[in-house]
């Protein structure tokens, strides 16, 4: 848990980008997949098991904790893998391990390392938590409990004193934005059923997020299902009764997104470090979150609800197929060179122009994700308003950009 004895802020991590994205923003824990044994297999550009070494470092620069997720469905054929991958990330210092299934806990336990229970496993109940915490130190409770539900676990863990093998008592982490899946935590058989891609082995092909056409099969009406995407939640977000989260006896805060841009982790990792600081300053207040849901607003998202934790029982649907986030990014060109006396960079615009004024986004695996805005800019070696396509550009950064960093231009969606 956070040193600050805060509830913690748990970050998604897909890449190199993201990942220093969430260091750089006020993360306190961040999340990732290695290969193909995670619920993200597909949809991220997934670390390799070489890559251990250089996250466990990058965290502890930032005394972050890092966690590896091994929570798909694990048969016969991995066993040899999962061992592999375990060894190597104790190896590297990994603090702990997000895991489903017993073979993974019991392995993980085996080897002395630390071990958390995933929402896969659907944990609803004080009973399941004690079970649990002959293995584990923390547990995600299931996405569809209501913050009643999750408040009366906390104070039953701390009435009955259950404790994980740390000695400590055991920790809840509960889910505090971004995708929903219309099933029970993730467990559904479409994209298997219609692609031979198996959602709870990590290749989900998002069948729930498209549009469909009902027919009638005896009379061959057809209704289109005009404004909502009825197998498509939209995103969950806590960020505006965050008090009423932290005040359920959490102590870590899960950010979803492995699928998602670094831009959308480096903004959504902000505004709730801001809004956790602000609650344990005595600050929270309704018009920082407005400002607060405004900048939630600029990344991806399908529109938000607050899934089931206020007592709703059904979701609330979303009613386009993509994101409905205010801004969207466009490709502009590459970092070519870094001058650190001058804190200068230099770009090859290759498509878009860019202009003083403009509001633009830097990528890249050590950058991470940074936002500015253009004051002065020089175009081949000219003070100049404007860059184009085939122009070499450089601009004053408050950053250091490396060899291929990708720069983007911020515009309204």
């Amino acid at each position: 848990m956070s040193i600050h004895n805060k509830i913690e802020l748990m970050a998604p991590a897909g890449s190199f980008e993201s990942l220093q994205a969430a260091l750089d923003n006020g993360a306190d824990s961040v999340y990732f997949g290695v290969e193909q044994l995670n619920m993200r297999a597909r949809s991220t550009v997934n670390f390799t098991i070489d890559d251990l070494a250089e996250i466990a470092s990058r965290c502890a620069v930032k005394n972050v904790r890092s966690y590896l997720t091994l929570n798909t469905i694990i048969y016969d054929h991995d066993l040899s893998v999962v061992k592999t991958l375990l060894n190597k990330a104790k190896e590297a210092n990994i603090t702990a391990v997000i895991a489903s299934d017993q073979a993974v806990i019991a392995m993980a336990r085996g080897i002395g390392m630390e071990v958390h229970i995933s929402t896969q496993l659907n944990v609803t109940n004080i009973e399941t938590i004690k079970f649990y915490s002959l293995f584990a130190d923390t547990m995600v409770l299931s996405r569809e409990l209501s913050l009643r539900q999750v408040k009366n676990i906390t104070d039953q863990i701390k009435k009955e004193d259950i404790k994980g093998p740390n000695g400590n008592l055991v920790e809840i982490e509960i889910f505090g934005h971004g995708a929903l899946c219309m099933a029970v935590s993730g467990k559904c058989y479409l994209s298997l059923h219609s692609n031979n891609s198996s959602a709870n082995r990590g290749a989900c092909k998002q069948n729930c997020r498209k549009k469909y056409t009902v027919i009638d099969q005896e009379t061959g009406f057809e209704i289109e299902l005009d404004n909502e995407y009825m197998m498509s939640p939209k995103d969950l977000c806590t960020l505006d009764f965050l008090d009423q989260v932290i005040d359920s006896g959490i102590q870590v805060l899960k950010i979803e997104g492995r699928g998602r841009a670094p831009e959308y982790v480096a903004t959504v990792i902000k505004t709730y470090r801001e809004a956790i600081d602000s609650y344990y300053d005595n600050t929270f207040s309704k018009e920082k979150v407005a400002i607060w849901m405004e900048a939630l607003n600029t990344v991806y998202n399908r529109g938000f609800w607050s899934g089931y934790y206020l007592g709703q029982e059904l979701g609330e649907w979303s009613d386009v197929s993509g994101s409905m986030a205010t801004q969207k990014k466009v490709y502009v060109g590459k970092g070519t060179h870094f001058f650190p006396k001058a804190a200068v960079g230099q770009f090859k615009i290759e498509a878009y122009d860019i202009k003083i004024g403009d509001k633009i986004l830097v990528t890249g695996p050590s950058t991470g994700s940074q936002e500015m805005i253009i004051d002065e800019m020089y175009v081949n070696d000219t003070v100049a308003e404007k860059a184009t396509k085939g122009d070499d550009c450089t601009l004053k950064l408050p950053f250091k950009i490396r060899m291929s960093d990708k720069l983007y231009k911020i515009v309204e969606a």
